[in-house]
């Protein structure tokens, strides 16, 4: 079996982060996403995430991956791409738009799985609340969403997950992409159904 990466991509609080982090705490490899945006303590957790870095720096590094998002930009180094590719497996990895994917499937075409976490127009808005943002930030987001297509980048993807429950029944649904699931014996299952 090959080694693989897996792309997330989706709208602003889709879970592409959520959905990370949960697959980076069971041990798989993440190519870290860097960025010049700064994260407020809103997004603290994502820190953990993205690496960001000033624009005098970003300039200067090497990209796989290269864009522009939101007026802030994100990049995957080349030699962090190679190294997953090389010494791991599987790795993920979080993209920001469909340019992003594109940019990777030009490197790893046969190798790079695309996954896109949906969620709807209520979701969307009661992420958005809870994460504490204001009437404005919310409209902002829903027009950027609106003018980049972004809720229709699924069309560009090999595989939907829809994000509208709970995590764990989005991640369930990735990890069956993965094929980090295992069948158990008959015996077993009938045990387990008792």
């Amino acid at each position: 079996m090959a080694n693989k990466i897996y792309a997330f991509l989706g709208p602003h609080t889709s879970g592409k982060s959520t959905m990370v982090s949960q697959l980076m705490s069971m041990g798989i490899h993440y190519i870290p996403t860097v960025t010049t945006r700064v994260f407020d303590d809103r997004y603290a957790y994502k820190r953990k995430l993205y690496q960001t870095v000033k624009n005098a720096d970003y300039k200067n590094e090497k990209f796989i991956v290269n864009n522009t998002y939101q007026a802030h930009s994100y990049g995957l180094r080349k030699s962090d791409v190679l190294n997953a590719y090389q010494r791991h497996k599987i790795s993920i990895a979080i993209m920001q738009d469909v340019a992003g994917i594109k940019q990777l499937t030009k490197f790893i075409n046969q190798d790079l799985i695309t996954i896109f976490l949906m969620i709807d127009d209520q979701v969307f808005v009661d992420r958005m609340l809870r994460a504490g943002c204001s009437n404005d930030e919310i409209r902002y987001y829903v027009e950027t969403a609106d003018e980049t297509g972004e809720f229709e980048h699924w069309r560009d993807t090999d595989f939907v997950v829809k994000n509208t429950s709970t995590a764990r029944a989005a991640l369930e649904q990735i990890l069956a992409i993965m094929g980090l699931v295992t069948l158990v014996p008959q015996a077993d299952f009938d045990n387990l159904i008792k």
